[in-house]
């Protein structure tokens, strides 16, 4: 296990891009703390998703505020924590972004009949598969000179995983590792 700074990986894209897989997988393997992002709505976001509406820049912020204060909070404990969470806007990363400098955003991406496809295969969860046309068009790609890795999310996690790591570099000789800044 990689013992790490505060620092905090955020897996981003739209439903059925992988992000708590790799979160989780991130987690386990690298001694991040893991947080999901869907896990933090309030009932009222719930309960638009599950009827097929898509949440707008109002129905997010709250949610959104909470989420950056986790983020803050683990980064004043230095703890190293992922978040999945879609981060679907520009403004949206930014209010996540303010929480901790260590921040490093991974998208990732794929095909949209794969990503279809994976929700439609999905059971127990409450975004339908038909909102995924809606994040896709809110969907902001992040420019280059964002501090954002972007990955397929088609690849293996163990690939994805290695990516990640790859993207942090060791500070110390105790192994801690912080984004690269890009």
């Amino acid at each position: 296990m990689v013992q790490t700074a505060a620092a905090i990986v955020i897996v981003m894209g739209v439903s059925g891009s992988g992000k708590t897989t790799l979160g989780l997988a991130l987690a386990e393997r690298h001694g991040f703390h893991f947080l999901d992002a869907d896990d933090f709505h309030p009932p009222e976001n719930v309960a638009k998703m599950r009827a097929g509406i898509a949440l707008d820049d109002a129905d997010r912020a709250p949610w959104l505020a909470r989420l950056a204060n986790l983020l803050k909070d683990a980064a004043r404990r230095g703890e190293p924590t992922v978040l999945a969470c879609s981060a679907l806007k520009v403004s949206y990363r930014a209010i996540l972004a303010a929480a901790s400098p260590d921040i490093l955003f991974v998208l990732l991406q794929g095909d949209p009949a794969i990503l279809a496809a994976r929700l439609g295969a999905r059971r127990g969860h409450y975004m339908p598969p038909s909102l995924l046309a809606s994040q896709l068009a809110t969907l902001e790609i992040p420019m280059p000179d964002q501090a954002t890795l972007i990955l397929d999310c088609q690849q293996p996690v163990t690939v994805l995983c290695e990516a990640v790591m790859a993207r942090l570099r060791p500070l110390g000789p105790g192994g801690e590792i912080s984004p690269v800044q890009a």
